[in-house]
């Protein structure tokens, strides 16, 4: 099935790549045709993803999500069977979470490696007690000289520090830590690597070097053997193993390390336009930063939030994670359990576009009570009841109420990110399935002051996919270059502030 098609010139060599894409709520094989004229975007298979609820907390199905990735990539070799097949393979996924592996996982062919449990989810409850314990080692001023990231309490070290199977008698069974793209990756090819965007999300990556920090690992009680090499975006992990022949139609597909940290993808196909320019990744989470040269770890960007993960060429990604599109989602997921019908977020989004702005209530969208799922709208009640505000009285009221209080947090975060990296912030990008909402796009135009470029909204399955295109030399040059070629074929919608 096709379901975004992106063509500009169709001049020049091409070639054929797979991305797979993997969200908190929905992953999909794409299949990119590029060429230095050339970029059109097939969705080869979509599937669902999401939490599993098990007795001792909230897992994801890993195996289960990596059985519809295969699925998707034979779909994907019998779509391009006549054209050419598929050059390579690139995986990117959310951050921080991760699988441990047992029985012959450090070395290829040293045994049959097998998951060990199932892997928790970033939004279980267990991360509280791990924040505790890593904090009493490491206060989290000197964490943050060390990492530059900012504060969420399920980046992994919190995680790993709550790791029932690296805190039990079960710790010696554990020979390997795999990030999930990684894990993914592993599985596929039988070979592992810490790809580097992701790497830098686990807190342990130190920010000066771009290796793991042994001497912090040592603090926390972690061993530096199950942690794999660190490699760049571009590096060939290497083919699809020869028992997945049968899946792939019998091929054997390359895969390549992406920015597999999906936000690292997302800004690579980002068009952004200059210096001045700021993204919003959004989607579950809004991502709001700068590409930086640079990390900025300072007092006030430590006291603000403010992130310095690893992006591709060596760039960072200085930003701050705002709850996003989750407030949304969860709040219709609240009323479908309610009413058993299902709710239409375009018939919504339209109604609270008309909502008088006197029932628009700004709410804290960073409230730690908005982190889990769960009952959205009485959460959002109750936050307003405690500030003496007062509660939407109606469906639309509350969807302009959550569309408003994201964007305001966009706009303060964005002038937030100027200041502490000492740049002038004019236009803002904004990608992924947040930019196809147009109230939230206004919304943040009129609230940050600045024009709002939004689209394209499949940039993270096009950063992935230029990234393979360009390590297969199809295309070549820096990410300006390459992100050239996606302001050539997609044309973004422009929101401008009013009054």
């Amino acid at each position: 099935m096709v379901t975004a098609s992106t063509t500009g010139r169709t001049s020049g060599p091409t070639t054929t790549h797979a991305a797979v894409d993997l969200g908190a709520s929905s992953g999909r094989v794409v299949l990119g045709r590029i060429g230095p004229d050339t970029l059109e975007l097939t969705e080869a298979a979509r599937f669902g993803n999401g939490p599993v609820h098990l007795p001792d907390g909230l897992h994801w199905n890993l195996v289960g999500l990596y059985e519809q990735a295969l699925a998707g990539l034979g779909e994907a070799v019998r779509a391009t069977a006549d054209d050419g097949g598929i050059a390579s393979v690139g995986i990117d996924s959310w951050a921080v979470d991760y699988g441990l592996l047992t029985g012959g996982a450090s070395a290829v062919g040293a045994g049959a490696p097998s998951l060990l449990g199932t892997p928790f989810h970033y939004r279980d409850a267990r991360t509280a007690a791990g924040v505790d314990a890593v904090h009493a080692q490491v206060p989290f001023a000197s964490l943050y000289a060390r990492n530059g990231l900012q504060f969420l309490p399920f980046n992994t070290l919190y995680q790993l520090a709550a790791e029932p199977l690296l805190t039990g008698p079960a710790s010696a069974a554990v020979e390997q830590l795999l990030l999930v793209p990684d894990l993914l990756g592993h599985w596929l090819t039988g070979r592992s690597a810490a790809e580097a965007t992701n790497a830098s999300t686990t807190g342990l990556v130190h920010v000066a070097t771009g290796d793991w920090d042994d001497e912090l690992l040592e603090q926390l009680g972690l061993p530096r053997a199950i942690f794999p090499e660190i490699a760049a975006p571009g590096t060939a992990l290497g083919e699809t193993r020869e028992e997945l022949a049968p899946f792939l139609s019998g091929a054997r597909l390359p895969v390549t390390l992406v920015g597999s940290h999906d936000t690292a993808s997302a800004v690579v196909g980002t068009p952004l336009s200059s210096q001045k320019a700021a993204y919003i990744s959004c989607g579950t989470w809004g991502l709001v930063g700068l590409e930086l040269d640079e990390a900025v770890v300072s007092h006030e960007s430590r006291a603000a939030n403010f992130t310095n993960e690893g992006g591709v060429d060596g760039t960072f990604r200085f930003l701050t994670n705002v709850m996003g599109t989750w407030l949304l989602s969860e709040t219709l997921r609240t009323w479908e359990r309610e009413t058993a019908d299902a709710q239409d977020l375009p018939q919504l989004l339209a109604a609270a576009a008309e909502v008088d702005d006197g029932q628009v209530v700004v709410f804290d969208v960073q409230d730690e009570r908005f982190v889990a799922p769960g009952d959205m709208p009485a959460r959002i009640g109750s936050w307003c009841t405690e500030h003496d505000l007062p509660v939407p009285a109606s469906k639309p009221a509350l969807v302009r109420s959550i569309v408003e209080s994201i964007a305001a947090r966009f706009a303060s975060a964005l002038d937030d990110a100027a200041r502490l990296a000492g740049r002038e912030v004019e236009v803002v990008h904004m990608v992924g399935g947040g930019s196809l909402n147009t109230l939230l796009c206004q919304a943040t135009a009129d609230r940050s002051g600045r024009d709002v470029v939004a689209g394209p909204v499949e940039a993270t399955a096009i950063g992935n996919l230029l990234i393979q295109a360009r390590t297969a030399g199809t295309l070549t040059g820096s990410l300006a270059e390459l992100r050239e070629l996606v302001r050539r074929t997609h044309q973004p919608a422009r929101y401008r502030p009013r009054s």
